[in-house]
């Protein structure tokens, strides 16, 4: 079930529930284009790479056997931002505007800081070579090897906000 095909009063109540973009760096579409393409569980299951998973895509920690709450999994969606944000201030050389931010933001969200840190993306991007760096996101639509589909999704939605003007 994906964040959009939740239960209205389910989804109503997860919303609420979000962190405000007063409180971090990261504004609304980058929030629901993670929430969406991470999708909310409630029971840990094993992601495309195999790796046990919770809430909005929470893997810190998790147990094949947790079960937690709309309020858990906001809690584990705030702390992951948090990470997030101090991975692109600590790595982004140059200046970003809020589409580009986002999308940098779902990106490392799902693929981890350490695969961020030692990407092409990254580099063209500190080189300035914001057309280059956009062009990169294509290249991680893969778990385990295979290209998936949902990945490939998830990809060509983040660059295409990554090159939107704000």
């Amino acid at each position: 079930m994906s964040f959009w095909t939740l239960p209205l009063g389910i989804l109503k109540l997860a919303l609420s529930k979000a962190p405000r973009a007063s409180e971090d760096k990261v504004l609304g579409k980058s929030y629901l284009i993670i929430k969406e393409f991470e999708g909310l569980r409630l029971t840990a299951y094993r992601c495309s790479a195999n790796v046990p998973t919770i809430g909005y895509g929470h893997t810190k920690g998790v147990k094949m056997s947790d079960v937690i709450t709309i309020d858990e999994a906001n809690a584990f969606f705030a702390e992951d931002i948090k990470w997030v944000e101090d991975t692109i201030a600590k790595t982004v050389k140059v200046p970003v505007n809020t589409n580009q931010y986002e999308a940098i933001a779902s990106l490392i969200y799902n693929v981890g800081g350490g695969a961020w840190i030692h990407s092409t993306i990254l580099r063209k991007l500190n080189k300035g070579d914001y057309k280059g760096a956009a062009n990169e996101f294509k290249r991680w639509n893969k778990a385990g090897g295979k290209v998936i589909k949902g990945l490939t999704r998830r990809r060509k939605a983040e660059a295409a906000l990554f090159r939107k003007a704000v």
